[in-house]
């Protein structure tokens, strides 16, 4: 559960239009707490990207509000925009690793927006920077592996390096879109249990969207589920059947159902 009631991320009545014809998101409305680790479920197009790129306004909503650590992102002003996005951290399907330097200075570049001017070498970095890099790196369980090329990296070793970048920031928010759909299932589970473990020392809030229901149900603690764009399912994970999780799935054409939800 959230480590403290307050709220950390909020979508009322979102909708985003692209074009006439597609509607993204539909009506969407949900509070992540700060230090929650809410996943995302659905289909490939039910929504969950765009919804994650709502949150720091990549995306802006065509009707609805969206309030990001106090911030409304449609309204905000691209100065107030860079500064919400120096607070939040984001974890790629794939890695954006440069396989030719080592992991430790792909570490330091999550830190280049608090920087000035261009980087050439790890040896350019501010020693601080470097120090808190291989902090970093020991999180995630890889300091052995700092001065190693990252292209010589298993893919779950290189997922984790990504975390080690976004932590980089010292991010309040970390948003992961599918970080484990090309990883193999035990490194998809060191994964996720890695971004559990962070989110609950640093009350990090995470919103993670993944296909995988198993992982959902044992790192997440709440899921919400999309499909067609709108919210068909919002519930802890305490206490979530594997099968009602799996509902999200049911075919796109479907009729949506009523909004599932449970309090505890």
């Amino acid at each position: 559960m959230s480590n403290t009631t307050d709220s950390a991320i909020e979508f009322t009545g979102v909708t985003r239009q692209f074009g006439p014809d597609v509607r993204a998101l539909d009506d969407v409305s949900c509070t992540v707490g700060a230090g929650e680790v809410v996943v995302l479920l659905g289909l490939s197009g039910s929504g969950k990207s765009t919804l994650l790129r709502h949150v720091d306004g990549l995306v802006t909503p065509s009707t609805g509000t969206v309030t990001t650590l106090g911030i409304d992102v449609g309204a905000a002003s691209a100065r107030e925009l860079r500064a919400l996005r120096k607070q939040v951290g984001f974890v790629f399907q794939q890695f954006h690793l440069v396989g030719s330097m080592t992991l430790l200075e792909n570490v330091c570049t999550g830190a280049l927006a608090s920087l000035r001017g261009p980087r050439f070498g790890l040896i350019t970095y501010p020693k601080s920077i470097r120090l808190r890099a291989l902090e970093n790196l020991d999180r995630v369980g890889l300091a052995d592996q700092a001065f190693q090329r990252a292209d010589t990296l298993s893919g779950g070793q290189q997922q984790r390096g990504a975390v080690a970048r976004a932590l980089m920031q010292q991010p309040r928010i970390l948003l992961a879109d599918e970080p484990v759909a090309s990883l193999d299932p035990e490194s998809a589970d060191q994964v996720m249990r890695l971004i559990a473990r962070i989110s609950a020392e640093d009350n990090l809030t995470v919103v993670c969207s993944l296909h995988q229901v198993e992982l959902a149900l044992t790192w997440g603690n709440r899921v919400i589920g999309l499909r067609s764009g709108r919210v068909v399912l919002d519930t802890p994970t305490s206490g979530l059947a594997r099968g009602e999780a799996m509902s999200v799935y049911a075919k796109v054409a479907a009729p949506v159902v009523p909004l599932l939800a449970k309090t505890g």
